[in-house]
């Protein structure tokens, strides 16, 4: 591969350069091949970028070296790349985000050595409105993604027993990642405390292996469950976005089956995905993810006092348990009445399948 090239794609003519340049030292790969895998990942891909304000992770001189952020896009841009200004109030002025919604702005990207992609949660349009509900499970050394399975498959059931679907991704790095597709009028004030708060009763009821803090001190051996990303300000790795690691690893989408046999098996290496391997997955699976996309999902309509929220978060903890003991342990569930309010907790949000 000649070290730069001029290339059409899509109709838009781009030049390509320092293909031969070494970004994965360990793993010899060039960013000739970062931008191929971008290339061939675009069909799946560029749907979760499209309309979403996106954030750079640079890394001009391979995953080894410095990088950098980049929000507001560079001024050496072809004229056909779309950008949005999105107020900032830290920086009290306009910062234009990138949006990629085609393949040659998604080569264009790869081609500035942007190895990690970190879209907003929100459409740029509606930009106080997110699009999901996000928890990025995050393990304190020496735990690992097996003790994300385990916390994943508590969430899995919390939302189960709210009437909600959820989807596991891995974050390619160390963690996992569980989206709550919503799609509907919502706001980041609504889900950023809910997540919190499930954060905390997650934390409350399982002491020994959940955090909901992120100070670093008191995450060994733990999950930290990070619910901060559920704000305006704050993005999370894209779906099949390459991380900067030692090998070209890939954030990816994973079935529950999945996460409960690494769970059984207690085998991290059952959900690290390269990025040849996630080619092959989409060709035999297709976009797991897809479904987060367009299906319609409400937060639960919860009545009562202030903290009801969190009351009914922990009814569902408390329902999660028992769907996890044997049949005859089970205790029927029942509504939490707190000041004399009842607190409903499911059947509250209409659900809704586009596409």
């Amino acid at each position: 591969m000649a070290s730069d090239q001029i290339v059409e794609i899509g109709g838009r003519t781009l030049k390509l350069t320092n293909l031969e340049k070494v970004l994965y030292p360990a793993a010899g790969f060039t960013k000739g091949q970062i931008i191929d895998y971008y290339a061939r990942i675009a069909p799946v891909l560029v749907p979760h970028l499209s309309n979403r304000p996106l954030t750079l992770k640079r890394y001009p001189g391979g995953v080894n070296e410095e990088f950098f952020f980049e929000k507001n896009a560079t001024k050496h841009r072809p004229d056909w790349v779309k950008t949005v200004p999105i107020w900032s109030h830290g920086n009290q002025r306009n910062v234009n985000y990138i949006l990629c919604n085609d393949l040659p702005t998604l080569v264009w990207i790869a081609n500035l050595a942007s190895i990690e992609l970190h879209p907003s949660l929100s459409y740029a349009e509606d930009i106080m409105c997110p699009r999901q509900l996000v928890f990025d499970l995050d393990p304190g050394p020496p735990a690992n993604i097996v003790q994300c399975c385990q916390v994943a498959r508590w969430l899995r059931s919390i939302f189960e027993h709210f009437g909600l679907e959820s989807f596991p991704k891995t974050s390619g790095s160390k963690g996992l990642q569980i989206y709550v597709p919503l799609n509907t009028k919502t706001h980041y004030d609504e889900t950023k405390p809910f997540a919190h708060a499930m954060a905390r009763l997650l934390e409350n009821e399982h002491r020994d292996m959940v955090v909901s803090d992120m100070k670093k001190a008191i995450r060994t051996n733990k999950v930290f469950v990070d619910w901060s990303q559920n704000d305006e300000h704050k993005t999370t790795v894209s779906i099949y976005s390459l991380r900067a690691r030692e090998r070209p690893t890939v954030s990816t989408p994973v079935t529950w089956e999945e996460v409960e046999r690494t769970l059984k098996k207690k085998d991290a290496s059952l959900l690290v995905f390269e990025f040849d391997q996630v080619l092959k997955r989409v060709e035999k699976m297709g976009d797991l993810f897809a479904p987060v996309l367009t299906m319609k999902q409400k937060l639960p309509k919860l009545e009562g006092i202030d903290g009801g929220k969190a009351e009914a978060i922990k009814t569902g903890l408390e329902m999660a348990a028992q769907a996890e003991k044997p049949a005859a342990a089970r205790a029927k569930p029942a509504s939490i009445k707190s000041k004399g309010t009842t607190i409903r907790t499911s059947s509250t949000r209409k659900r809704t399948r586009k596409g």
